[in-house]
């Protein structure tokens, strides 16, 4: 059901119910999914209302794209503090998934540095909270995977720049314990972070670690249009699979070996969003699609966590070309969902091989909860409720703040309602 007006959705969400917001369908799991009952769609609230160049104030409605932010506040000196690894997200869906990015250690996860949004109920009634006003309400929402009532508009603040450029390094690790080092020694000086793993059996751990700092000193570069690529057609099978991960993983680290001689100048874009500019690329994993698995483990046993979860990928017989490994700041999310936690946090994604890749992640799901971990609720689709409710401890000081008209494929899975 497309909203266009704040009261278009407020009519909406009266009559039509039970129901979720439905933002740009980023997510990768079933937050946003609701069979049987009405998605409300808020990419028509998309209006950017009032922006201070002086302070880097900015207020807009919730459907407003990331992008479009970047694209307004960058030239102007300014940007988002935290991004995820898409710009192509909504504003309300940033907030009611707490993204973070590749900077958690220096400036927290994205609700940070909301400083206050507008909440719509299916009753009609509208709450402004804010981190000091309505507090718990603000808690509840932030990170609460849209549960409170349907985000319509949010004021954030954003970070001063010197310009849209980074200055970038490409380091090899050789295996966890180096990645680890590395992690340690980034942080103080480098406000971006980042790696690559290489999980296939038989690499050691390997990796490419990156780092950034935003950087004024561009020389004679300017910034280029960036070229679009798009995957026309689903594939018959996943172009994902034994036989390409081994090339694909080879090709990849040994580019990232090539950029270790000196630090690059890059602009923003490649290095914050490198999937943007190839357009579906979902459909690679062909017609049965594929999972991402994230979590989140405390930092004392990251190191010994992290090295099970690859083990148990390579006895598997799995792998993932697109595998991240990151830390997290020593930090908790505003949110009583949040994710983010002091620790250290690995995504992959694996292609849909039904119960054998359903078995994979339950073998980990062993292991994150042996490390007092958790999942990331917009990656999920398949965490079991007690995995749930020993990750999110907190979980039931949210059905105080629920809307009653609210639904959603997860909160029925994990919450029962």
């Amino acid at each position: 059901m497309p909203c266009s007006t704040e009261s278009q959705l407020i009519d909406a969400i009266k009559t039509s119910r039970p129901g979720v917001a439905f933002g740009n369908g980023r997510s990768y799991g079933d937050a946003c999914l609701n069979q049987g009952g009405f998605l409300w769609l808020s990419e028509g609230l998309d209006y950017l209302k009032a922006f201070d160049r002086k302070t880097g104030r900015l207020t807009c409605e919730a459907g407003v794209l990331l992008r479009d932010i970047q694209d307004l506040v960058v030239p102007e000196g300014w940007m988002l503090p935290v991004t995820p690894g898409t710009q192509l997200i909504t504003v309300g869906g940033a907030i009611a998934n707490d993204v973070h990015g590749k900077n958690h250690h220096r400036s927290g996860s994205f609700c940070d540095h909301v400083v206050r949004l507008k909440l719509v109920r299916t009753t009609g009634e509208t709450i402004d909270c804010a981190p000091d006003h309505n507090s718990l309400w603000f808690a509840a929402t932030v990170g609460g995977i849209g549960l409170t009532g349907v985000i319509v508009e949010a004021e954030l603040q954003l970070k001063k720049i010197s310009g849209p450029w980074l200055s970038a390094e490409t380091i090899p690790y050789a295996n966890i314990g180096e990645f680890f080092k590395l992690a340690d020694a980034s942080e103080a000086d480098w406000e971006h972070t980042v790696s690559w793993i290489d999980c296939l059996p038989g690499n050691g751990g390997r990796g490419l670690f990156m780092r950034a700092n935003h950087s004024s000193d561009h020389g004679v570069l300017s910034p280029q249009k960036s070229k679009k690529s798009r995957i026309p057609f689903v594939p018959p099978i996943s172009l994902v699979n034994n036989l390409t991960l081994k090339p694909f993983n080879e090709f990849y680290y040994w580019m990232g070996q090539r950029k270790t001689e000196r630090p690059e100048l890059i602009h923003y874009q490649p290095f914050f969003y490198p999937l943007d500019n190839l357009q579906d690329w979902n459909k690679m994993y062909g017609p049965r699609g594929f999972y991402q698995y994230q979590s989140v483990v405390p930092r004392d046993v990251g190191e010994d966590a992290i090295a099970e979860m690859l083990k148990e990928i390579g006895r598997a017989g799995e792998g993932s070309f697109l595998a991240v490994l990151k830390t997290f700041g020593n930090r908790e999310s505003l949110g009583i969902l949040g994710f983010p936690k002091p620790g250290v946090t690995l995504a992959l994604d694996f292609p849909n091989k039904g119960l054998r890749t359903v078995k994979l992640f339950e073998r980990l799901d062993e292991i994150v909860t042996q490390a007092k971990g958790r999942i990331y609720l917009a990656k999920d689709a398949r965490m079991s409720k007690k995995l749930f409710e020993s990750g999110y401890p907190r979980f039931q000081e949210l059905i105080n703040y629920r809307d009653p008209g609210v639904s959603s494929e997860m909160s029925r899975r994990l919450l029962g309602f």
